[in-house]
């Protein structure tokens, strides 16, 4: 009988493409990476290497034909894998070149290749998809995210999961992967993406961008913008090459408003260490949408901010800059961590205000930040385990910046400046965690900082800075 079984069980496997001794161990890659907030997002079982984008976009009409080729490498024996996509039509989907059946239901796109895949295989899959992306809203940010038409021009802003609404992807920042843009759009339109713009192609009535973002990039910081754009570019003093798209008729307004660009850089340089990428940017959107993304090398930007966004559009600039280094350079490796993002681009932010201003001017702004943020109905506390439903409150921002700075005060300003440095430097083009933050803190301090972070990042009240009597009880 068990002879006469494992026949039988030879011929089932050899009939279906599936080798005997793999199949047995071959199994579905999980249908998301585990992030404790939102556990659909990713994918497990792969590693994306590298994404080759080719698109083409419409622009009136907003009609998109796509084929991403992902070239990927299994982290296990893997019987079928799944990608994240939203409602796009699918044409053909290849694995290593042969014909894979699939389905696509909701976010979820699962292959099934025709052989299994085994632990570090690499594998190459080709989606061939068309139709009329739409954004989608995540219950953790009130916007349209992914992307958006707005009539004379289209922009995709992605954070958190919004990239799966014009590409196949693994959708979550511990999957970093290298890219390739090759977008075919109307002739008088440009096409902007991250990275370098490596070729510009006419053919007949249509132009070709080809864009290539060599270093590791999160999905979320993906980016495509067509509109009818004139490009200011410029060098800093140490070469790198800085290229700012505007809205053709608002140039003048925005190379004033990015006028101290280059100088930001200069400065975050001497305290983060050096820019991590090959080229920056930024683009500003001819739309008005209510918020910036500091999507990687070419930070966006609704058009408020050629106009001062009600204020002075100079900080949400630095902001952005700020965050290719906390961001991009290091990601969260779990979304409840995204007070390392943006607690400590607000604080570079303030790190400008007192390198322009002097630090009896930013102690004044602290107080200040302080006091707002003593409110917990504006400012929440808990930062670093935020409501999942409201992920970008006000909390991650300004009491994370106000938590980086009362570290600065409890260790000093020498500890503290090479803790900035060392943590990009041990996490470069990864993912942490804000315990990877507390155990690196403790390291360079020789202290145990357990306590004073519990106070900041774990619980309600807003704790004092006794060096600068806020909240002290004395």
């Amino acid at each position: 009988m068990k002879t006469w079984m494992t026949i039988w069980l030879g011929v089932f496997w050899m009939t279906i493409g599936l080798p005997l001794g793999l199949a047995q161990d071959a199994q579905p890659g999980s249908s998301g990476v585990g992030d404790i907030y939102y556990p659909d997002l990713g994918n497990g079982g792969y590693d994306v290497q590298h994404y080759t984008l080719n698109l083409m976009i419409d622009v009136e009409t907003n009609f998109l034909a796509g084929t991403a080729k992902l070239e990927a490498v299994a982290t296990q024996d893997l019987s079928a894998f799944n990608l994240d996509f939203l409602n796009l039509k699918i044409a053909t989907v290849l694995v290593d070149g042969q014909t894979a059946p699939y389905v696509h239901e909701g976010r979820e796109l699962t292959i099934q290749p025709l052989e299994p895949l085994a632990t570090d295989q690499a594998f190459e899959v080709i989606v061939k998809y068309y139709g009329f992306p739409q954004p989608t809203s995540p219950e953790s940010i009130p916007f349209e995210m992914g992307w958006n038409h707005f009539g004379t021009g289209i922009y995709a802003a992605n954070e958190p999961s919004g990239a799966a609404t014009w590409y196949p992807v693994n959708d979550h920042p511990t999957d970093k992967a290298t890219y390739t843009f090759n977008l075919s759009v109307p002739e008088g339109y440009v096409a902007v993406a991250n990275g370098v713009l490596e070729q510009t192609i006419p053919n007949g009535e249509r132009v070709t961008y080809v864009w290539e973002a060599r270093d590791p990039m999160a999905s979320y910081l993906s980016t495509v913008h067509v509109d009818r754009f004139l490009l200011d570019e410029t060098r800093t003093e140490d070469g790198l090459t800085l290229r700012n798209y505007y809205p053709e008729r608002y140039l003048q307004q925005g190379i004033v408003a990015f006028r101290r660009q280059a100088e930001m850089i200069a400065f975050f340089e001497t305290v983060f260490g050096e820019y991590p990428f090959e080229v920056y940017g930024a683009v500003v959107v001819n739309s008005s949408f209510g918020f910036a993304l500091e999507t990687q090398t070419i930070s966006m930007f609704g058009r408020e901010v050629l106009f001062g966004m009600g204020g002075d559009a100079e900080w949400i600039i630095a902001h952005e800059l700020a965050h290719q280094w906390f961001g991009n350079y290091v990601s969260p490796a779990q979304w409840r961590d995204i007070w390392l993002n943006e607690g400590f681009a607000t604080y570079a932010e303030w790190l400008w205000y007192e390198y322009n201003y002097g630090s009896e001017e930013l102690e004044n702004l602290v107080a200040e930040e302080y006091e707002n943020a003593s409110n917990p109905f504006w400012v929440p506390g808990r930062i670093a385990e935020p409501s999942r439903s409201d992920l970008f409150n006000a909390g991650v921002y300004n009491r994370g910046a106000l938590t980086l700075h009362a570290l600065r005060l409890e260790v000093g300003d020498a500890v503290f400046f090479d803790i900035l440095p060392t943590w990009l430097q041990r996490y470069a083009d990864s993912v942490a965690t804000t315990a990877d933050f507390i155990a690196l803190s403790n390291e360079l301090s020789n202290r145990d900082l357990t306590g004073f972070f519990d106070g900041w990042l774990y619980e309600d009240a807003l704790p004092p800075i006794e060096q600068l009597g806020l909240g002290s009880t004395n």
